[in-house]
């Protein structure tokens, strides 16, 4: 029981890690126009504010919940709508920022505008993941991958593959897909004799509690190695941030603002198509 705990926290932290390196999403691209900015706490802040929407989004989808996606799913239009205009107001906030060169050194004047903005962080962080219901499906499908791919390594995930293809049954069905539930490519199935002999061994009954147990362990080490990712992203980026050319980073944060508007417009577009259903 300890093994699987420690092999599911491990892989939690390392999943949480790398999957939150791409620029791409919302969380990322707020990150870096802040960081680029000299607002380090504010990049910390907002970082806290997502780990606890991705923890949510996490246990709900490895722990067996998604039977209750049956009830949210009538809710996804309304939190993208809200979720789109939320990206909108922030995309074009960060699209109008820009950094004042006369007062670039003037460490006062920086102090008094980061502080005003210190403490919407987690708010900010946190509404920017908590809005986007294409997490759940997200974390559903690439925690699906990792924990089988580890569990053919032969690895004890204590019967959290399992849990997580009933999952996905479940989700499918919801959907009225009839494919198959997805499968590990072949390239990523690591199958030998010693794989199968621990396999075998790993206990068949665990406690009651343990699959409650097991799927907060997941949830939470995987929203740690998020945490420690955009940390050392906004530090690396804040420290440096005086090496590059003022207008250069201006033109960055505008560019990440412009890219922010689109997810907006997209969240906007799929909450239509879907109240028109």
């Amino acid at each position: 029981m300890i093994e699987s705990l420690i092999t599911i926290s491990l892989v939690g932290l390392f999943v949480g890690f790398i999957l939150s390196m791409p620029i791409a999403g919302p969380i990322s691209i707020l990150i870096t126009s802040n960081a680029l900015q000299g607002k380090r706490k504010y990049c910390n802040r907002a970082t806290i504010g997502a780990s606890f929407a991705d923890f949510f989004y996490v246990f709900i989808a490895v722990f067996g919940l998604t039977k209750l996606y049956a009830y949210y799913k009538p809710f996804i239009p309304y939190l993208l709508s809200i979720g789109a205009i939320f990206l909108l107001f922030t995309g074009y906030k960060i699209f109008k920022t820009k950094i004042d060169i006369e007062h670039l050194d003037d460490k006062s004047h920086l102090t008094e505008k980061i502080k005003k903005k210190e403490r919407g962080g987690f708010y900010t962080g946190f509404m920017l993941n908590f809005l986007n219901p294409t997490l759940f499906m997200g974390w559903l499908a690439s925690s699906f991958i990792v924990i089988s791919f580890v569990s053919s390594l032969g690895f004890n995930t204590g019967g959290l593959n399992i849990t997580i293809n009933q999952n996905a049954k479940v989700f499918n069905s919801i959907e009225g897909k009839t494919n198959e539930t997805p499968q590990i490519p072949s390239y990523l199935q690591f199958k030998s004799t010693t794989s199968n002999i621990i396999q075998k061994q790993e206990p068949k009954n665990y406690p009651k509690y343990f699959s409650l147990l097991i799927s907060l362990s997941y949830a939470f080490f995987l929203a740690v190695g998020s945490i420690i990712w955009f940390y050392y992203l906004a530090l690396f980026l804040s420290k440096f941030h005086q090496r590059i050319n003022v207008n250069m980073i201006n033109t960055i944060i505008n560019g990440l603002g412009i890219v922010l508007l689109f997810f907006g417009i997209f969240f906007g577009y799929t909450a239509i198509k879907l109240f028109l259903k």
